[in-house]
């Protein structure tokens, strides 16, 4: 059995730049994980498919392909052809939420699949496979702070941060990634600052938050509410959303705060910069 996690992800910064004939975005972001998230179990001797559990286990139910299935079936195509094995999702984060769930659960099984096979994780098929599946996955199969440009797959490994308390919360409420894209009003509002990454993000912003928070006016509260509460360093939403977080001070500071937030039986988790 091989267990490999799945950290959330977190956008400190997203500059979103210009459309490009592609479809697609060029973006600026501060990619940033946390110690908590999902779970991929890789069972070699067990008998193949996908298996989901964990408390959102029922958003993911119905999926017969997801990107766990389509990480494994690339990496047999593209890596090294491997016979199919046993996957337990641990389902812990929120889906469609803007805090890289399926890409983190991509990128885990990736590299599941290569400490099962003996590949190395800057294997350059390893890394094919993370660019065709997701623009987040890439920096996801990386793993550590980073600046990513381009659709997010371009990054730059910057120095690692220090572990500040963080309280992600989300709504309850899925949100389209291409649908906060598509409301984006076009407008280059610049690109993010050089040197240390906390600075850069406090000077930075969330080019996606307006166009989520018409589709979804509730990160309109929760932000309010994050942003007051006492030592805290910085509060933004994270990716498309709808999930918020707040870097704080200190653990006390961040308990007192997911305290504070009880009452609106919003999904929280106290966690940290990892």
């Amino acid at each position: 059995m091989i267990e490999e996690a799945a950290p959330a992800k977190l956008n400190l910064a997203l500059h979103v730049r210009a459309r490009r004939p592609d479809g697609y975005h060029e973006l600026e972001t501060l990619f940033a994980f946390v110690a908590d998230g999902d779970t991929i179990r890789l069972d070699r001797a067990g008998p193949p498919g996908l298996t989901i559990t964990g408390p959102f286990a029922a958003g993911l139910s119905g999926e017969g392909d997801n990107l766990v299935t389509r990480a494994e079936r690339l990496f047999a195509e593209q890596v090294k052809p491997v016979p199919p094995a046993a996957i337990e999702l641990v389902k812990r984060l929120p889906v469609a939420s803007g805090i890289g769930g399926g890409s983190a659960d991509a990128a885990a099984t990736l590299r599941a699949l290569a400490r099962a096979h003996g590949v190395a994780n800057d294997d350059r098929g390893l890394l094919a496979c993370a660019e065709a599946l997701g623009s987040d996955v890439p920096a996801c199969l990386l793993g550590r702070v980073a600046l990513g440009r381009g659709r997010g797959e371009r990054l730059e490994p910057l120095p690692e941060l220090p572990a500040l308390p963080a309280l992600l919360v989300n709504p309850l409420v899925p949100i389209s990634t291409a649908a906060v894209f598509a409301r984006w009003d076009g407008q280059d509002r610049g690109g993010i600052a050089d040197g240390d990454a906390i600075a850069a993000a406090l000077a930075g912003r969330n080019d996606l938050e307006p166009p989520a928070r018409a589709i979804a006016p509730v990160i309109d509260r929760v932000l309010d509410r994050l942003a007051v509460q006492p030592g805290v360093i910085l509060a933004r939403m994270s990716g498309s959303g709808a999930t918020c977080f707040a870097l704080f001070e200190t653990i006390e500071a961040r308990r007192a705060a997911a305290q504070a937030l009880a009452d609106a039986r919003w999904w929280c988790l106290e966690t940290a910069l990892a």
